[in-house]
């Protein structure tokens, strides 16, 4: 069975433990995997809560596309465990539970203003300009900020009217990995997410995407940061917030940039990843 339209419309039907399954190749993130943002938005749909609730998946491995992929799913107290094998290794594990909105801190959208554009790739999920399934977001970024305004595609509306969780999940995760790139002058991919969606937002509303630079965190090792993102509603009010860690590879925005260039300026490469771009 292999998920997209019912991913993208948030209408998955119940799985079971032990379901083979596979991702449609248009869920691509970087090459040749998914985009961690529609792995958490399957776990979301898997467990199947309603309410604000918190995602979380830890990545092991690349997520593969189109491949049988096994599911792995266990009640735990007031939240579901979730996982994906390929064949005997596990690749990314998680769980879903309830969240308290009140809780959760609701920091400000950014003002509207001018900013460096980020790249864009040809079948991204998220900023893919030739992928029919995709968001076709275009984010930047200045001193401050990784940020964008994002209009919904119709492909990501949901049965009940509102924006399919699988949009928040991937422009959160999108704009983490530009934050950590830019943090560090490397590619890498994320590897701990953690999402909190706090309320639905209605189809057809502009959604803002805003991560502060400022708060990008190094850990011990240095190859690991922290970054913080919000999903804004255009009253202002948070929709989603993640806290989400990226991990740099060496040598890896050289292969990226490369494949970057198809669409890209070399100016626009240039300014994220100087030591690579031509």
């Amino acid at each position: 069975m292999t998920l997209r339209d019912s991913l993208l419309r948030a209408s998955v039907e119940p799985l079971a433990d032990g379901t083979v399954l596979a991702l449609d190749p248009g869920f691509q993130g970087l090459p040749g995997m998914a985009h961690g943002g529609t792995v958490l938005a399957l776990f979301d749909a898997v467990a199947g809560h309603a309410g604000p609730r918190r995602v979380r998946g830890h990545y092991m491995k690349k997520v593969p596309l189109g491949a049988d992929l096994t599911l792995r799913r266990e009640a735990v107290g007031a939240g579901v465990k979730v996982a994906l094998d390929a064949g005997s290794t596990r690749v990314v594990d998680g769980i879903v539970s309830a969240a308290a909105p009140a809780a959760t801190p609701r920091p400000k959208p950014p003002a509207p203003h001018a900013a460096h554009p980020l790249p864009l790739s040809t079948s991204c999920f998220v900023c893919g300009v030739q992928n029919p399934l995709g968001l076709h977001a275009a984010l930047g970024f200045d001193d401050e900020t990784v940020h964008g305004v994002w209009r919904p595609r119709e492909t990501v509306r949901a049965a009940d009217g509102t924006l399919a969780p699988i949009a928040l999940t991937a422009l959160l995760d999108e704009a983490a990995f530009w934050l950590g790139a830019l943090a560090t002058g490397e590619s890498g991919m994320t590897t701990e997410l953690e999402v909190t969606l706090l309320r639905p937002v209605p189809f057809g509303e502009p959604v803002t995407i805003a991560g502060d630079r400022s708060r990008v965190a190094p850990r011990a090792d240095a190859r690991y940061a922290e970054t913080e993102v919000t999903a804004f509603a255009p009253d202002g009010t948070a929709a989603a917030t993640a806290r989400i860690t990226f991990v740099a590879v060496r040598g890896a925005a050289r292969r990226l940039a490369g494949w970057l260039a198809q669409t890209n300026a070399p100016d626009v490469i240039r300014r994220v990843f100087p030591t690579y771009a031509k």
